[in-house]
């Protein structure tokens, strides 16, 4: 199969309930963060467009699970920040319904993505998104972002760190990844988009 054109990239539609959640069969790669660890900004980094997936100066402002479709083949599945965002305890409840509802009842997830902030300690939710991917048999990625921001002789020894942190999650890989400058996304595309079997 020739390889996916990640030019070919299209918004579809957001799930604001678990009701609007896509169970077509296309396969889905996932992508969970804390709500200011720059996941937007990572998945249009990724797909080399500036504004595909939105970015706000508010953390916590992707409220849905938004599905864009990658060469009509795969879905990139971004689902809402956790953590951080100043909503109402109703409003985190909806979240936390949403995800729960879409890890639980996605049977097409390819593989998951978890970005942290490669300058701080993962947070317990980042931990708890780790364990639940492992606990499901769910093959995912640490992607550890913002690297930009660290001396280059301190990148390594920090992802070595993080990859410690997840250890008893045993994920595929940790890789530093900035969105600013595209440290990574080279060794980040062949988890996402390499086919095991047809789309």
């Amino acid at each position: 199969m020739k390889p996916i054109n990640l030019q070919n990239a299209e918004f579809v539609t957001s799930a604001a309930t678990p009701e609007g959640i896509l169970s077509d069969g296309v396969p889905a790669v996932v992508f969970a963060g804390r709500s200011n660890a720059g996941k937007s900004s990572v998945i249009n980094k990724l797909l080399n467009r500036n504004k595909l997936a939105f970015v706000s100066k508010k953390p916590g402002k992707t409220i849905h699970i938004n599905y864009f479709l990658i060469d009509k083949r795969v879905y990139l599945a971004d689902l809402p920040g956790y953590g951080f965002a100043r909503v109402s305890d109703a409003e985190k409840r909806r979240w936390a319904t949403l995800i729960d509802t879409f890890l639980n009842s996605a049977k097409n997830i390819r593989i998951a993505v978890v970005i942290v902030d490669i300058r701080h300690e993962p947070t317990e939710d980042d931990l708890l998104m780790g364990e639940f991917f492992a606990a499901k048999d769910i093959p995912y990625i640490v992607l550890c972002n913002k690297c930009d921001k660290l001396r280059p002789r301190e990148i390594a020894p920090a992802v070595e760190k993080m990859r410690e942190y997840f250890a008893e999650f045993a994920p595929m890989d940790c890789i530093a990844f900035s969105a600013l400058n595209g440290t990574g996304k080279d060794e980040l595309i062949p988890y996402l988009f390499t086919e095991n079997k047809e789309a």
